[in-house]
């Protein structure tokens, strides 16, 4: 090897290349933003007087990990407002909101969320609850998963709701006994209260974007898929946020932006996509992505499902979830999206939902010819076994959220009795469908759930999440390491487009991660326990947990 001496010299410990052929190394070495090798003592060769040489001392130097599913820029204006992810018991949320409204005597509204349904008698949490805590300013509270909002009654006097208001389309107003609203707003009647909320400005969306990169690069995070760029019920369009971080080098992690589908549209709104498209992909962000959410959630009952979901004494109901947007339609919106280079990134929660959302890619790849448009369908929490193999057959990744793949309150209390043990038993299939050959990417829908990948890989390999002390969570599903590591960073990679990411390779990027321990050294159940020491985008350390 006579090149000349490499900027960055990593050695001394492992490398998980994530290339199938050859699965360790023991140096890297990097040029300018380029891996120029990768091998074991003969790379040493390349350190010339300037390298800089860091000793891995036996610590797994791994590719960068990739979120395929996330929302950094709500993330980092919820931790900026009350932020009650923390608070465990429904005593202990509120007492949150009204330390934090005490703190905040001045804004007019009480804004944030992170709260979680469990928490709450029958996740339901009521408007009397905030008016004892905060009674003269509105209060809104989206709940962990972002489905549903918990309101004052001064909130619901303000949008003028009450027991005459008819139920929206596409969402529902929890009410009493008496047909008065709860305080409690399901999916599409989020918006009535939160239309009025105040919105962010572009200053604070710049800022909750920085801060969020911050804290995903900490996690060793060098590139994900924002999945909402659009405005969504009260959420802010984090648009312009991205364009001005892009266009003064702020933006340090390579971004793919899903440019939000209307539902109460249709087609007329593509030629919008393609212009925003166009606008908005400048520097490290591309908005080449289409997110169609096709249903909602299984708490609450909005996730689509083939049959009925069950009531609490196990008998069927008439509920089988929402399809948000018309499966008929729905094959025709991905075909014309697909014709025009779209990657279409679908929510489909049940059943019924991924069935729907595999009819639309399979409509697209017969029309339109088996293209490099690469879908994806995230969360995938009840897949039909007859769907397992349509990945594979179809070109589509499955976008897997392993924090959810365990048994917690929320799975335990508010999903399993209602689906049934039959349906339940086909919760989050990883294994399955690695075993079919379907390509499989991670996310971890931040601020829904943890952005930290460690603990989403330590999830996907004991279906139980870091410290639990939980029973596995259907065992048969559970994932390896190397896979559930692939999943965070080759294949997430492949869903972002991004083809020289996601492994360690001669010419790739040199997007990488030093942990602080090699997990393969050590019992399965202490994989969440490793913590990510530097980061590097493109050969540049964005993180060291000694600075």
């Amino acid at each position: 090897m006579h090149h000349a001496p490499a900027d960055l010299v990593l050695t001394g410990g492992p490398v998980l290349t994530m290339d199938a052929a050859r699965t360790r190394a023991t140096t890297l070495a990097v040029t300018g933003d380029r891996i120029t090798a990768v091998g074991h003592d003969e790379v040493r060769e390349l350190i010339g007087p300037k390298t800089e040489v860091v000793d891995l001392a036996g610590r797994l130097l791994v590719p960068g990990f990739q979120d395929a599913h996330i929302h950094p820029v709500g993330a980092g204006l919820e931790l900026a407002q009350c932020d009650l992810t923390d608070c465990r018991t429904g005593s202990g949320t509120v007492a949150a909101v009204h330390a934090y409204a005490a703190a905040h005597p001045d804004q007019e509204w009480i804004t944030g969320g992170g709260w979680s349904m469990e928490a709450f008698d029958g996740g339901a949490p009521t408007r009397e609850l905030l008016d004892a805590v905060v009674p003269g300013r509105p209060v809104y509270l989206v709940n962990r998963d972002h489905h549903g909002a918990w309101v004052n009654t001064r909130a619901l006097e303000l949008a003028g709701l009450t027991r005459d208001t008819p139920e929206p389309a596409d969402g529902r107003i929890e009410r009493d006994e008496r047909g008065e609203p709860t305080g409690l707003l399901q999916e599409g009647a989020m918006d009535l209260v939160g239309r009025l909320t105040p919105r962010s400005t572009p200053a604070e969306r710049l800022a909750a974007l920085l801060r969020a990169q911050r804290i995903l690069h900490a996690y060793g995070i060098t590139a994900w898929q924002d999945a909402i760029v659009g405005s969504y019920s009260s959420m802010d369009d984090p648009a312009d946020a991205y364009l001005t971080a892009a266009r003064d080098g702020s933006l340090t992690a390579r971004v793919v932006g899903a440019l939000w589908w209307d539902r109460d549209r249709g087609s007329e709104q593509i030629p919008e996509l393609v212009a925003r498209r166009a606008e908005l992909s400048t520097g490290l962000f591309r908005a080449g992505s289409v997110k169609i959410m096709q249903d909602g959630v299984a708490e609450t009952g909005t996730a689509a499902l083939l049959t009925p979901y069950l009531d609490a004494c196990g008998c069927a109901t008439t509920n089988s979830g929402t399809s948000f947007v018309d499966p008929v339609e729905l094959r025709r919106y991905v075909t014309e999206l697909d014709a025009l280079g779209f990657q279409a990134h679908f929510h489909a929660l049940g059943d019924r939902a991924v069935r729907e959302a595999l009819d639309a890619v399979q409509a697209a790849r017969t029309a339109n010819g088996r293209t490099d448009t690469r879908p994806h369908l995230a969360h995938l929490q009840v897949v039909h076994p007859d769907d397992i193999p349509r990945f594979r057959e179809l070109g589509a990744t499955a976008n897997i959220q392993p924090l959810w793949a365990a048994h917690e309150p929320q799975m335990d209390e508010l999903t399993i009795p209602f689906l049934g043990a039959e349906r339940a038993a086909l919760q989050y299939p990883f294994g399955a469908l690695l075993r079919s050959g379907a390509t499989v990417a991670a996310g971890s829908d931040w601020p829904v759930s943890s952005p930290d990948p460690l603990h989403g890989i330590h999830t996907a390999v004991n279906r139980s999440t870091p410290g639990s002390g939980e029973p596995a969570f259907l065992p048969g599903q559970r994932i390896s390491l190397t896979a559930a590591i692939a999943a965070y960073t080759a294949g997430s990679a492949h869903v972002n487009h991004l083809d020289d990411t996601g492994s360690l390779r001669a010419g790739a990027l040199a997007d990488l991660v030093v942990l602080d321990r090699d997990p393969y050294a050590g019992p399965a159940e202490e994989i969440g326990s490793t913590r990510v020491l530097r980061t590097y985008v493109g050969g540049r350390k964005v993180h060291d947990s000694e600075d």
